[in-house]
């Protein structure tokens, strides 16, 4: 059964970002043009126009990073023992699959990086950030507030990781943001004006928070007013005061790095590996 992929602009899902973790389907990918997604694992939104790919350890020089993506020409579902008639029958065979057919391969002239080794299945986004996204957390395209809150932090150089996913116990969870630390680590969440009407979404957050808590994260939540009138005077102070707590930022240099509140603004401390420039110094 063949899908049809109709025009858009600007949806998230318009371009999906999907996991290549096995050489083999990368072989299939560029000499057969097309890649699979159980049905069962269909991500949403869904058909996406374009396809993009993370790639994970095996690929060496070339791992954790996305820079080969293309176009969907069509997609059609189909049994596992279509994709693959000379593979032995298991139980796998008669699942189905959409069978994600591309029109060419493409490669992005700056490829898309993750700075922090992480688990990755979907990520679905869109088109213009596709093609201006420096790391991996750029691509994602969940709500405006978290945009904006994730463009705060990243000016701070605060190394969050955007839909995190914590699996604690028998669940797992997606944190908005999460910071790590040398004492800890943070879930900082964006609540928008919606969920503040829906009890059942405030009773499983709740759920969450205990859960989180209870295994050494600190959780900050913060609603639309907060993230776009208060982000200086409240977010960041609330944030950096956090990580300080919590022995500073641990994702890069031999010192942890804190954060100091000052009239001017908050301003972060110099790492081993930071050097010190003219603006730092404050010359002319």
């Amino acid at each position: 059964m063949e899908q049809t992929i109709t025009e858009d602009n600007g949806r998230r899902g318009e371009v999906l970002v999907a996991i290549m973790n096995n050489k083999a389907d990368f072989v299939i990918l560029q000499d057969k043009l097309w890649y699979r997604i159980p049905v069962k694992s269909m991500p949403k939104p869904w058909p996406p126009r374009w396809l993009a790919f993370y790639q994970t350890k095996v690929f060496g020089a070339e791992a954790y990073s996305v820079r080969y993506y293309g176009r969907v020409q069509r997609i059609d579902r189909v049994l596992r023992k279509v994709l693959f008639p000379d593979e032995f029958e298991n139980e796998k065979t008669n699942q189905e699959y959409y069978q994600i057919h591309l029109d060419g391969m493409k490669i992005l002239s700056r490829p898309v990086y993750s700075a922090r080794w992480r688990r990755i299945i979907f990520i679905p986004t869109t088109w213009l950030k596709l093609n201006n996204a420096v790391e991996i957390n750029d691509l994602y395209h969940e709500s405006p507030l978290e945009d904006h809150l994730w463009l705060i932090m990243k000016g701070m150089n605060i190394g969050a990781e955007r839909q995190w996913d914590m699996k604690i116990d028998t669940k797992r969870f997606l944190l908005d943001f999460a910071v790590f630390c040398v004492n800890g680590n943070i879930d900082v969440e964006t609540d928008g004006d919606t969920y503040h009407a829906n009890p059942t979404r405030a009773a499983s957050d709740n759920e969450r928070n205990n859960a989180l808590t209870s295994h050494g994260w600190q959780v900050l939540r913060f609603n639309t007013h907060q993230v776009m009138e208060e982000k200086a005077t409240y977010c960041v102070n609330e944030i950096t005061r956090t990580v300080n707590h919590l022995g500073g930022l641990s994702d890069d240099g031999l010192v942890p790095r804190v954060f100091y509140n000052l009239p001017g603004g908050t301003t972060e401390q110099l790492t081993l590996f930071d050097k010190e420039t003219d603006d730092d110094a404050g010359l002319d």
